[in-house]
């Protein structure tokens, strides 16, 4: 479903309307940089110490669920030979792209991640003038767990815990020195804890919410006239941003939608009669119909049901999912999609 809007209309002696939840036309994700320090657990074949690096990523939130991040790492540590006269470091650079599988999108955010990508790993030891080691690019991989949390809708930090393989050679000029461990050409297997600042740039702004409108106390009622004429009911009708409601393509209420319905619509039912309550949710033509009718009536049932959890009649209340059926304007499906989804902004 592309946008979603969800009406309540209010029809009695006095009328109002509340409204609107969209699902989105995409998920509109914000891309962000990672700097950040490491620290590398080395694989025991390395003999080297454990140390220090830093890293650089760039990332896409590109659903509710999914981010993928891009970027390269660099991390060195001393050799760790154990025999007199040794010297010399082990250098790990790394390129790579990363899957991150995200269990939640607010403040903290746990995730799993997994990549693919570049290594280069140089062993540069000396031992009494004999040089061990060699250089080697190959390819890398990672798996790790971790987790997001956002100070400000801008600003956070991320932390993981990764195992990366890649290939690494060291020369055989090792066992002139004593057996070092070293075999030639194989896989290896650090382990990172990588810690570091989040910056979102281009993140989506908020739809700020319709603020009520101040109470004006009624004039005192004059004297009952002789025949005093019978009021008709009339309807009002207020819309408010799906995104304050609902979230993306889910059909429960929000803590800001809760606190929409409370402030705004609530106190008017309670403070002033009322024959019947409407409840409609409203859909535009891009999606499917039945898809479009489910997810309106879900929606509009989640109104009512809190509606009824604060007092309100449940007898009074009528719940319905429109879809797509009652259009305020009609588009040609032949537009381009850019201008098709601008001429059906009065149907959302």
């Amino acid at each position: 479903m592309k946008k979603d809007l969800m009406s309540l209309a209010i029809a009695g002696v006095f009328g109002f309307g509340v409204a609107t939840a969209q699902a989105g036309d995409a998920y509109e994700g914000s891309w962000y940089i990672v700097p950040g320090v490491s620290y590398m657990h080395t694989d025991s074949d390395l003999d080297a110490d454990n140390d220090a690096g830093g890293f650089l990523r760039i990332g896409k939130e590109l659903s509710e669920h999914w981010d993928v991040q891009i970027g390269a790492g660099h991390a060195r540590a001393d050799e760790d030979l154990s025999v007199p006269g040794g010297s010399g470091k082990f250098k790990q650079t790394l390129f790579g792209v990363d899957a991150l599988y995200m269990f939640s999108r607010d403040r903290f955010r746990p995730f799993l991640l997994a990549g693919l990508g570049l290594a280069r790993n140089n062993i540069d030891y000396d031992v009494n003038g004999v040089d061990i080691g060699d250089r080697k690019t190959s390819w890398m991989a990672n798996v790790g767990v971790g987790a997001q949390f956002m100070f400000t809708e801008a600003l956070g930090m991320q932390a993981d815990l990764r195992h990366v393989w890649s290939r690494a050679e060291a020369e055989n000029n090792a066992k002139a020195v004593g057996d070092l461990g070293f075999n030639g050409t194989e896989t290896i297997g650090n382990t990172y804890l990588n810690i570091g600042a989040i910056w979102k740039f281009g993140a989506p702004k908020k739809v700020a919410a319709v603020e009520p409108e101040p109470y004006v106390a009624p004039e005192p009622a004059p004297e009952p006239a002789p025949a005093p004429k019978v009021c008709k009911p009339k309807i009002e009708r207020l819309e408010l941003s799906a995104e304050v409601l609902f979230g993306f393509d889910k059909d429960k209420l929000k803590p800001e939608g809760v606190a929409v319905l409370d402030n705004e619509v609530i106190p008017k039912l309670k403070s002033e009669p009322f024959e019947v309550v409407f409840v409609t949710g409203h859909t535009d033509m891009l999606g499917s119909n039945e898809y479009n009718d489910a997810l309106s009536k879900r929606r509009a049932e989640q109104v009512t049901s809190y509606l009824t959890s604060q007092g309100i009649d449940a007898s009074l209340i009528r719940a319905y999912g429109a879809g797509e059926s009652t259009p305020l304007v009609i588009c040609s499906e032949k537009l381009p999609r850019k201008e098709l989804i601008e001429c059906l902004q009065p149907n959302r």
